[in-house]
């Protein structure tokens, strides 16, 4: 613990669903209380159950925080899904797709656009508070009316997701923690946040459309986009200063808490940026940061079945024609070729790769930034 501890630390344990047995489903809730004067945060963790680094961050943050000057309030969430971080099978955890429905875990959030266009002609005359208060309500009413009165009831996904999503419509800056596979350390940002991005110590960063695909950061800052846009179009032009985004911190199915205390340090960069913070020199690390927008953030696929050694290094470019694989087909051994390199056609910055080394032909070997650019 913090020795020099300025907040008051608060547990909660939220009930998030029952099991088979009755046994509930719960996970903790840490909340940190702000002077009010500054944004409000909401980190969540562990929503894919391999995908742990994140829980070791929130470890790390909890300790930091509590020796800082807060201006806004934060609540952290490790373990957020309770069914996909205990869902094993041997050495592996699975928990990546709801087992019941098939469904990823990440994709069952809401957000109903069609309550915006009467809410903003309803509030043209508002102020810019009245409006914030007026439709933060509206979004939590809407959360709490598909928990609380669906008549023909949730899935365990829906369920855990709605109630994380209602604490998250709580805050003003959203920041889920997940990993890759194999992978480097990269940022999910909505394209109109993209100068936040230079404020994480994060040296890759895919520019995703300001839209709703399903993911808790897009049903988090979606709605207000989507408000504001539509107060533009009545003529009124605002700026509500919400911000969510995906942070991948790497591998899967390992915690590193050296590593995680670095990360934690990114994130109090990022929220000393946005006046979370008001004490403490948080300032993101001098690198060089690369950039590509979803539409080029290619799945480059295996031609055909075998064991694979995966060339190409993490975050740096590689050029067209150099190896980014080879595979090894040792049934090919003594009448033809044992040992294929894969190389593509154009330059790319390998991000992650499969977990694997025993593939099949189609499966997703690398993903890659293509026309990248420096931001």
């Amino acid at each position: 613990m913090n020795k020099e501890q300025k907040n008051l630390l608060i547990k909660e344990v939220l009930h998030m669903g029952e099991m088979a047995s009755g046994a509930a489903l719960t996970v903790p809730v840490y909340r940190l209380k702000g002077q009010g004067s500054g944004p409000g945060v909401y980190i969540q963790a562990n929503m894919h159950g391999a995908e742990v680094q994140g829980n070791a961050v929130i470890y790390q943050l909890l300790e930091l925080l509590q020796g800082l000057t807060l201006q806004g309030d934060i609540t952290l969430v490790p373990y957020a899904n309770p069914v996909g971080c205990n869902h094993k099978n041997g050495e592996y955890t699975l928990g990546r797709f709801d087992p019941i429905t098939g469904v990823n875990w990440n994709r069952m959030y809401h957000f109903n656009e069609q309550q915006i266009p009467g809410f903003a002609e309803q509030h043209q005359e508002s102020s810019i508070e009245v409006i914030e208060q007026a439709f933060r309500e509206l979004l939590l009413g809407d959360i709490a009316d598909k928990l609380d009165h669906n008549v023909f009831g949730l899935t365990t996904g829906q369920r855990i997701a709605y109630q994380l999503q209602k604490m998250a419509h709580k805050a003003d800056l959203v920041l889920d923690l997940h990993t890759g596979p194999i992978s480097s350390k990269h940022l999910y940002c909505p394209e109109y946040a993209i100068d936040s991005a230079r404020y994480f110590d994060i040296p890759h960063t895919i520019v995703i459309p300001n839209s709703f695909d399903g993911a808790m950061d897009e049903a988090t800052f979606c709605p207000w986009w989507t408000l504001q846009q539509t107060f533009g179009r009545l003529g009124r032009e605002l700026d509500f200063n919400k911000e969510s985004f995906t942070v991948e911190l790497g591998s899967q199915e390992q915690i590193d808490l050296d590593v995680a205390y670095q990360d934690a340090l990114s994130i109090l960069s990022y929220l000393q940026y946005k006046g979370v913070i008001a004490d403490g020199n948080f300032q993101p690390q001098a690198m060089t940061r690369y950039a590509c927008y979803l539409k080029d953030y290619k799945a480059f696929y295996s031609p055909m079945g075998g064991m694979v050694d995966y060339l190409a290094t993490f975050g740096e470019p590689l050029a067209a024609g150099e190896p980014i694989a080879r595979i090894l087909r040792m049934d090919n051994y003594g009448d033809g070729d044992a040992l294929h390199y894969l190389s593509l056609d154009r330059p790319v910055i390998p991000i992650l790769h499969f977990a694997s080394a025993s593939v099949n032909q189609g499966t997703e070997l690398y993903k890659v930034f293509c026309e990248y650019f420096e931001l």
